[in-house]
């Protein structure tokens, strides 16, 4: 049977990527022909170094940031040749209208997972999500599908998806919260842990190489706390000077800027050493959904702490479903 899975692919993100991969490894597994649609609209392209600016304030805010567009772009290579090599890619389409005009030929259409159906980002309105292309016959399923939020206040919003899930044969989703989010608009659905949960530790080693590419880290029989912070929170940083002070550990991070409090930043370190450097902590302090989850594959300890943009739910629910 063909596949054919979209989801927010093209983020820089590890564990949007890793999802991704997850998910289409599991299905091809499955015995499946798989392929992600590799829908890349403006809002999620690679970022411009440069851009012309329209003002003598844009041109010097252009010059100020320059450092910080220069590690987005080098990351966002970085996270590409990763879905390159890993993840089987349609060609690239750019908008809804190409998608419509010229849909990748599957049995089955398949939304998921991550935040998909998030109203608060672009893409929790955007009809490529919510499956709205290819021919009537072919079944339009969701696999793990996320809202991000308790609950959908925009009335607006919520009576477009609403009506967007009319087109699926069958939903199933990541939280509880969003059991109740469809129930409030009439439709049924089940609960689907997310993809990374398909593959069990060994699996995982084996489908990442993970003992080869240990290596070219360098780190040889250190003990450290992992730190993956969104916010470059102070709260993060406060339980993790305390955490490496009370068991002995050094401070490392994976984050998107190096933290001057680490003793050692993987600034460019690709989604393979992302789940390698959390596998070998010996505790992740993080406000990261995958990072806990990829915590909880590796038996790994953790400590959350929670986002300031208050997309919390997805780990209140993982953490009520995982550690009841």
């Amino acid at each position: 049977m063909k596949i054919c899975t979209i989801t927010c692919q093209n983020a820089d993100n590890y564990g949007t990527r890793l999802q991704c991969f997850a998910l289409a490894y599991w299905l091809k597994k499955e015995g499946n022909e798989v392929e992600v649609i590799d829908y890349q609209p403006d809002y999620m392209r690679e970022p411009n170094l440069w851009y012309i600016p329209s003002s003598v304030k844009e041109l010097v805010k252009l010059f100020v940031r320059f450092p910080e567009r220069l590690c987005s772009v080098k990351r966002h290579k970085i996270y590409s040749e990763f879905s390159k090599k890993y993840i089987p890619l349609t060609k690239i389409y750019n908008n809804i209208n190409e998608l419509r005009n010229d849909p990748p030929i599957a049995d089955i259409y398949l939304a998921g997972s991550d935040q998909i159906w998030n109203p608060t980002f672009r893409n929790g309105t955007d009809p490529a999500f919510y499956l709205d292309f290819g021919p009537e016959n072919v079944q339009r399923k969701s696999f793990s599908a996320s809202f991000a939020v308790s609950s959908i206040e925009n009335i607006q919003k919520k009576l477009w998806i609403k009506n967007n899930l009319k087109r699926f044969d069958k939903i199933t989703v990541r939280e509880q919260s969003a059991l109740k989010i469809l129930k409030e608009m009439g439709y049924d659905g089940e609960l689907q842990d997310d993809p990374v949960f398909m593959l069990s530790a060994e699996e995982w080693n084996r489908a990442l190489n993970l003992e080869e590419s240990w290596k070219k880290l360098g780190i040889k029989n250190e003990k450290y706390v992992l730190i993956y912070d969104f916010f470059l929170s102070d709260e993060i940083k406060s339980v993790a000077l305390e955490y490496g002070k009370q068991n002995n550990c050094k401070i490392f991070s994976v984050c998107h800027k190096s933290l001057s409090y680490a003793d050692k930043n993987f600034v460019y370190a690709d989604p393979v050493d992302f789940v390698n450097l959390i596998k070998h902590a010996c505790c992740v302090i993080s406000n990261s959904f995958h990072g806990t989850c990829f915590a909880m594959i590796y038996n790994v300890s953790y400590v959350i702490v929670n986002r300031p943009d208050g997309l919390n739910v997805r780990m209140q629910d993982l953490l009520e479903r995982k550690c009841p």
